[in-house]
């Protein structure tokens, strides 16, 4: 089995780490994973127990310059982490990365059987909230038996997982100076748009909006809009297929090395199959 580590760095987002611990800790061991909070100030998450939880000095800066300072520090954390580890998984706090419940593998395994020579993309699934036949997200039960609507995002189908030292743009968004392959199994599940009354919380989080962070959540919105306006939702593998082809196939012409859906906005109904992934 190849040694794996995951990587983030949050901060005020002690709901998806804790869950981020449970689910990663339980794929590689919670030993395996390593959580960088922004600033001194930020409580070590209730269930970290064995995870590496590392305190990074505080600079608050607007939400660009600081997610390039981010993502440029994670860069560096997992190139130093590549002395001890074959694999790195970088993630945001609310992004899971799974393998399809058919293939009759754990994540660990899978990968472990993957020959990656420098990065591997898996198809971004953007979870969201169906307001008109989902309640408010309850904590006792998994996230993939209350929500069973996503839109395929490309903005989530990311390069998350490096075997080289390697430079991720803001968000992991992508490798800068690489293409990126995606995963014809794997999945990277996006949970920012799960609830519209998470939303509305962060919305009334000072921290964030003095960083100027409005924006990019309300974006969050649009998801859920998605999901609970659209008349035609697809059902059926063959739409995750076609948009995996897709995004490999057109790129924006702003950044050639992101997949992109060409203002397609595919929302899909997902297979049954994955209420069994223990997120």
């Amino acid at each position: 089995m190849k040694k794996i580590a995951v990587i983030t760095m949050a901060r005020n987002d002690e709901f998806f780490l804790n869950k981020w611990i449970t689910y990663y800790g339980g794929q590689f061991g919670e030993e395996n994973l390593y959580i960088y909070l922004d600033g001194e100030d930020q409580p070590v998450p209730a269930r970290a127990q064995r995870a590496n939880v590392i305190h990074v000095r505080r600079i608050a800066e607007q939400v660009v310059k600081a997610e390039k300072r981010r993502l440029e520090f994670l860069s560096k954390r997992a190139a130093e982490l590549l002395n001890d580890y074959d694999l790195i998984i970088g993630t945001d706090a609310d992004e899971f990365l799974a393998v399809d419940p058919n293939c009759g593998k754990s994540l660990a395994e899978y990968l472990s059987r993957k020959k990656i020579t420098s990065s591997l993309s898996a198809l971004g699934i953007d979870v969201g909230q169906n307001t008109n036949c989902e309640p408010q997200l309850t904590e006792n039960q998994l996230f993939l038996q209350q929500r069973t609507y996503a839109f395929l995002s490309p903005r989530y189908t990311k390069p998350s997982i490096i075997a080289k030292p390697l430079r991720w743009g803001s968000g992991f968004h992508r490798i800068k100076g690489h293409n990126f392959r995606i995963d014809k199994n794997m999945y990277l599940f996006h949970f920012g748009c799960v609830d519209y009354q998470m939303i509305m919380q962060r919305l009334n989080d000072k921290d964030r909006m003095a960083t100027g962070r409005e924006k990019h959540i309300r974006k969050r919105f649009r998801t859920i809009n998605y999901i609970s306006k659209e008349k035609k939702i697809r059902t059926g593998d063959r739409w995750l297929k076609i948009a995996r082809i897709f995004q490999t196939v057109f790129r924006p012409v702003y950044a050639l090395n992101k997949p992109s859906m060409a203002r397609w906005r595919l929302v899909v109904k997902l297979p049954e199959r994955f209420k069994k992934i223990n997120i």
